[in-house]
């Protein structure tokens, strides 16, 4: 059974119906080991490496569920955060960031998105890049569903965090948080 289905009969009825692809490891142009992006003079996370928002390829800390309502990042929170783009040319843009663990001073998080990837899934896969549903929350506005990518883990300092945005429920955070351990034993981390 592929690793997706695993994952998906595990999760029960958060999820969506189980799909046919495996997780395969991600095609990077270059690897980029916890590098510093280079962030834009006046930018959002204006201030240099500090305040940077960088790629994290090092071993996962212990993944807990742990928010508490202290205006401060925990893991199982939607914040905000300047994300560099793949690229690392020094663009980014200011988007929500699912916190999955405190690490180093900072925190570990998987970026998400509202743009539903369900429908172009083999192409994203080409490249690389791999989507779990986290549905909808208070980190979207207009209340649309969000998915976290599986393939980029981020590192942020705590200087580079914004604001909060809102949780997931325990069960939801559950489901990301196996979801990045597959992956990552799929890819060889």
């Amino acid at each position: 059974m592929g690793l997706l289905n695993r994952l998906y009969r595990a999760a029960g009825s958060l999820l969506r119906p189980p799909r046919s692809a495996t997780p395969r490891p991600s095609r990077r142009r270059s690897p980029r080991d916890a590098t510093p992006s280079t962030v834009p003079a006046g930018g959002a996370a204006a201030g240099g490496a500090a305040h940077s928002t960088i790629e994290f390829t090092g071993p996962l800390p212990a993944l807990e569920y742990a928010p508490r309502p202290d205006r401060h990042a925990d893991p199982g929170e939607v914040v905000w955060a300047w994300v560099p783009y793949e690229e690392n040319d020094g663009r980014g843009k200011d988007r929500p960031v699912l916190v999955i663990a405190r690490h180093d001073g900072g925190y570990l998080g998987l970026q998400t998105t509202s743009k539903d990837h369900d429908r172009d899934r083999a192409d994203e896969a080409r490249w690389g890049r791999y989507w779990f549903d986290i549905g909808h929350g208070g980190w979207d506005s207009s209340g649309r569903e969000s998915e976290v990518r599986l393939d980029r883990l981020l590192y942020m300092p705590s200087a580079a965090i914004r604001r909060e945005g809102a949780g997931l429920d325990h069960h939801r955070y559950d489901a990301v948080a196996a979801a990045l351990l597959a992956y990552r034993r799929g890819a060889g981390q």
